[in-house]
């Protein structure tokens, strides 16, 4: 190069060494900055950004909190709580699921075509990443091969949880309810009113039905949690727990709390096997008529909830569902049926307050009463004779009581069976309770439009027509009977503990209005005189020479009651007399026994309703059962001498109404 074009050059160079300048200088603040950039991560938060790290390869799981246990009233197990190892798939790590379904399939005795059904089914509802529940419930031996072969299968889990246990099984069921996980239709609803800490989560499982679900916030309790190392296709791999980052291994769960309930265990299995030895279904109720408290409710035909602790099968669902008898309605409230001639005693105790009969009227039965162009049958074929009120209660005669219908009037007997419990919920802690129906002249107008017609004051002084009640409405109104018109609330829960054993809520007494007291406008009040005859009159039902139920009474105790048999559908002139056992299962009609015990200061009052069992004494040997059971556990002195005279009773009565 030539001196002239070096200093040209040079003259360039020195034109651009200002930009250099400040491209070194660039330069340098860039790198000052990655440099402070790294010192802040590193330093100022790299302890934290350490325990993110380590998060990536750490797994939360969830330890589900035992719900509480459920109590009788004397502290007896009624419902606990049983681990459950449930195998799990997660779709995302799955790989060959075609041959990971054959292995799962031989280890626990599942078809291959079902595992990879649900695998596809659930990764089309709930994604990837969602484990599939392959199999709850499974054997120690099962978790054992599932776990040999764990880690050469990506995505395959055995996780301990937590099952329901009923130890009753089918007894009780619809009042202790069962558990379920949540569906996806349910979390929306449910986590409306939750608060942010507190929402419900997919796999959560909640109370479905009963006392499960009426009292799930208290039974649920707080999950806790554990954290387990995974790698890369979430595989548990072993760490030391330094290597945790400070994670613990487990944070504690809180247990739910645990409820006492006013049923006795005892009085309810009593109860559920005389139900199943006499081949009966419908319902049992028994309560404490001094205070509302339930000591027995049951239903037969039931179902098991242990069934839907882990998953109810399709088979045993549909089956439920399917049952003409519905097994899984609580019958005691949720259904309603005629009183049939348990409904004679309102009727009976109506008219002598209302001065419409008094202890020395008495009228004739025949067999039938002739009302327009109508007979009106009784069900002795030749009738009773003349009988008075206590004959005739105790007698359970149609006529009697057709008569004093007619005098009396539906409005009159409307009021004083509302009075004392029926045609209105009791407001028991269940869901779905059934108000029943008592009719009057007012309600048929304003629901049919028609005007109420004389005739239709007899069939329904006898608990048929239109009248409808739950057992427990009727366990109400005779124990509001029993006690001289105390009518108190029906309730199952004593109290509820947490975990410290501190009662966080218990249940009282609730005393709704006492009967012999006015009430408002048009509410009749009822007097102590009329209580005491109407009691005389129930105790000869069973103590009576002529008693509808005296082969039920028992030695040393004076009971009172009330037989009835309602037809479930109108009865031709041929029918009427036609033996009930050769109709049809379904055409029989329905047996109910009311009873209270000892009469001059009840301690429990029972009823027993018996669907198609053709006659109200088929619940004797029930409410026999029961009260003897209740008797030897409270009260024994007053059976001292039973074992010595019991069977010995003579039979006075051979014939059911």
């Amino acid at each position: 190069m030539s001196p002239i074009d070096w200093v040209e050059n040079s003259e360039d160079v020195k034109e651009y060494s200002d930009r250099f300048r400040f491209f070194y200088v660039a330069v340098g603040i860039a790198f000052a900055i990655l440099f402070l950039r790294l010192w802040y991560l590193q330093i100022i938060r790299g302890t934290e950004l350490r325990r993110f790290s380590e998060q990536n390869q750490l797994k939360e799981e969830k330890i589900p909190a035992p719900r509480g246990m459920l109590l009788d009233r004397n502290g007896e197990l009624l419902v606990d709580n049983l681990p459950n190892f449930i195998v799990t798939l997660t779709p995302q790590h799955v790989v060959g699921l075609d041959q990971v379904a054959g292995q799962l399939a031989t280890i626990l005795s599942l078809k291959k075509e079902d595992i990879i059904e649900d695998v596809k089914q659930s990764r089309k509802q709930n994604g990837m990443f969602k484990p599939v529940i392959i199999k709850e419930n499974i054997s120690r031996d099962e978790v054992a091969a599932v776990e040999r072969i764990k880690f050469d299968t990506p995505g395959l889990r055995v996780v301990m949880g937590i099952k329901r246990n009923y130890l009753d099984g089918e007894n009780g069921a619809q009042i202790f309810g069962y558990t379920g996980e949540v569906s996806k239709q349910e979390l929306p609803v449910l986590n409306r009113s939750r608060t942010a800490d507190n929402k419900l989560k997919a796999g959560d499982v909640i109370g479905k039905a009963g006392l499960e679900k009426r009292w799930d916030p208290e039974l649920r309790g707080v999950d806790g949690a554990k954290f387990v190392s995974v790698d890369a296709r979430e595989r548990e791999i072993q760490v030391g727990r330094d290597l945790l980052g400070g994670y613990p291994d487990a944070a504690d769960y809180v247990p739910g709390k645990n409820i006492t309930l006013t049923i006795d265990k005892d009085l309810q299995r009593d109860g559920y096997e005389s139900m199943k030895r006499n081949n009966l279904m419908g319902s049992v109720v028994a309560l404490d008529p001094n205070s509302g408290e339930i000591l027995t409710m049951l239903n037969l035909p039931s179902f098991n909830p242990n069934h839907f602790s882990t998953g109810i099968p399709p088979e045993i669902w549909t089956k439920l569902v399917n049952d003409p008898f519905k097994p899984l309605r609580n019958k005691a409230i949720q259904d309603h049926y005629p009183p049939a001639s348990t409904f004679k005693t309102v009727v009976g105790l109506a008219a002598l307050q209302e001065g419409v009969i008094n202890l020395n009227t008495s009228y004739n039965c025949t067999g039938l009463l002739r009302f327009g162009r109508r007979d009106y049958h009784c069900w002795v074929k030749h009738g009773h004779g003349r009988v008075n009120f206590f004959e005739a209660l105790e007698r359970s005669c149609d006529v009697f009581f057709y008569q004093v219908a007619l005098n009396l009037g539906i409005d009159k007997i409307s009021k004083y069976a509302r009075r004392l419990g029926m045609g209105s919920r009791t407001g028991i802690p269940l869901d779905n309770e059934r108000s029943g129906l008592v009719p009057d002249t007012e309600w048929k107008k304003k629901t049919l439009g028609e005007e109420w017609q004389p005739g239709e004051n007899l069939s329904n002084a006898i608990g048929q027509g239109f009248m409808l009640i739950t057992p427990l409405q009727l366990a109400v109104t005779y124990a509001t009977i029993g006690t001289d018109g105390k009518v108190y609330q029906p309730f199952l829960v004593k109290n509820v503990k947490d975990t410290d054993g501190k009662t966080i809520f218990e249940g009282t007494p609730r005393l709704l209005r006492n009967v012999q007291e006015a009430g408002s406008t048009n509410e009749p009040q009822v007097t102590k005189e009329t209580f005491e005859h109407v009691k005389k009159a129930l105790s000869l039902v069973f103590q009576g020479g002529h008693g509808t139920a005296g082969r039920y009474r028992i030695p040393g105790i004076n009971i009172g009651g009330k037989t009835g048999t309602a037809q479930l559908f109108q009865l031709s002139k041929e029918q009427v007399y036609m033996k009930c056992e050769n109709r049809e299962l379904k055409q029989r009609h329905n047996g109910w026994l009311a009873a209270f015990a000892p009469i001059d200061n009840p301690r429990i009052d029972v009823v027993v309703h018996s669907e198609h069992s053709c006659h109200g004494t088929a619940g004797g040997p029930v409410v026999k059962d029961l009260l003897i059971s209740y008797f030897r556990k409270y009260e024994p002195d007053l059976l001292k001498d039973l074992d010595k005279k019991i069977g010995t009773v003579p039979i006075v009565h051979e014939g059911d109404e």
